[in-house]
């Protein structure tokens, strides 16, 4: 099986749900199995220990190992001022030695991300996500605008990578953004396939 990891931080549910309907896109494509895993929090603040934060998930915490094992990333983070959550950021600067080794070298990579409004800075949290992916020698895979819904869809949904528009009012996916979260599964599982053999 080419295992492929669905790394995510999500703080309300949103961005563990895009996660989901990733793994599902992933594991539609032959001997793709989807691993999905979230960063620990750093308790450095009152924001991040308040009852607010709702990251209890039964998935478990990423280790190192989870990356070498992996033939791909799926990178996902909530939007925190137009940029990736601190959880996750921190998690990233503890991967020197795998940049070091080379670990991810020459692995496909996609990134996701969710927030409350609009133009809350998804694109530039998509790209904050992507800047160390390619330190670490990824290749890096968005969403082609082949994919019709990208040409249409008024909720989520990016070439730089799957989201989800919340507007407070209902934490569920909108159509559109499940379909574009499956696509980008099933095109990274793809890749990260077609490499593999």
């Amino acid at each position: 099986m080419i295992k492929i990891l669905v790394l995510y931080y999500s703080q309300h549910g949103n961005t563990r749900q895009l996660a989901r309907h990733i793994g599902r896109g992933i594991e539609q494509i032959d001997s793709c199995e989807a691993v999905l895993r979230t960063v620990a929090e750093i308790a450095t603040t009152a924001a991040t220990t308040s009852s607010a934060s709702t990251n209890q998930t039964t998935d478990p915490i990423v280790s190192h190992h989870d990356l070498k094992q992996c033939a791909a990333i799926a990178m996902g983070s909530p939007v925190r001022f137009g940029n990736m959550a601190a959880p996750l950021k921190h998690f990233l600067d503890t991967t020197s030695s795998e940049w070091l080794s080379g670990t991810l070298i020459g692995k496909p990579a996609c990134v996701f991300t969710s927030s409350s409004s609009l133009h809350g800075g998804q694109e530039t949290t998509l790209q904050s996500m992507m800047l160390p992916l390619l330190h670490h020698g990824m290749l890096l895979v968005g969403i082609p605008y082949s994919e019709p819904l990208l040409h249409t869809t008024c909720h989520g949904g990016t070439p730089y990578g799957a989201s989800h528009v919340n507007h407070g009012i209902n934490k569920q996916l909108h159509p559109d953004e499940i379909a574009l979260a499956q696509a980008i599964g099933r095109r990274l599982a793809t890749i990260a396939s077609k490499l593999s053999g």
